[in-house]
């Protein structure tokens, strides 16, 4: 199976958002060895989403962007990684998409383990059971030990990157996690018959 290549991010967002359900996340890890996961879980986000990091970068009035911060990242070439750090501790990875100058990005929201789980284990914690070890997108940055390294770093190619594989199972939406804005938008993507998927409540809930 190959690697995602860069037309594939160029994509719509929740094009790709939807499409990564049932590809594998692989890290061919310098000591580790390969650490795969099935993706089961994604987010989608784009530039005119209250929700983006960059969303307030580009003014469609004017049709002008302003490249300020980090979330300037988030309008570079699809493919890209864009990774950043929450709550001080833990690491997120997101996926560049849309073509170069547009903003978007996919969050890797859960996988499921299926090689090198015992190492995943030692960096997560020697009791963790396996449905709990890359159930969230911290959880699994950890488990696969992705961090700002990969930060603009390309997704498409070893050592870090994302192999085509078939999905047959059924797709569930709903709100996304852990916000405040953009809440009504259903564009978190999940695989409705996996227990890896990760156990927080959607936003839309909340409210």
């Amino acid at each position: 199976m190959a690697p995602r290549s860069d037309p594939f991010f160029a994509q719509p967002t929740l094009t790709v958002a939807r499409a990564l359900l049932g590809d594998r996340l692989v890290h061919e890890h310098p000591t580790d060895g390969r650490l795969v996961g099935r993706i089961v879980e994604t987010e989608a986000y784009t530039q005119d989403d209250p929700a983006f990091h960059g969303w307030n970068l580009y003014d469609p009035e004017t049709d002008t962007l302003r490249r300020e911060g980090r979330a300037a990242d988030l309008f570079s070439a699809p493919g890209l990684g864009y990774v950043y750090l929450i709550y001080g501790i833990h690491w997120l990875l997101n996926v560049v998409t849309e073509p170069e100058d547009t903003g978007g990005a996919v969050l890797i929201r859960a996988v499921e383990p299926l090689e090198g789980t015992e190492r995943m284990r030692a960096r997560r914690g020697a009791d963790r059971r396996e449905v709990a070890l890359t159930n969230g997108p911290g959880k699994l940055a950890e488990a696969f030990d992705v961090d700002d390294d990969y930060h603009q770093e390309p997704l498409t190619q070893s050592p870090l990157y994302f192999e085509e594989a078939d999905r047959a199972a059924p797709i569930g939406t709903s709100s996304r996690i852990g916000l405040s804005k953009g809440v009504e938008r259903e564009w978190r993507f999940f695989l409705e018959d996996s227990p890896y998927v990760s156990p927080a409540t959607p936003s839309a809930e909340k409210q």
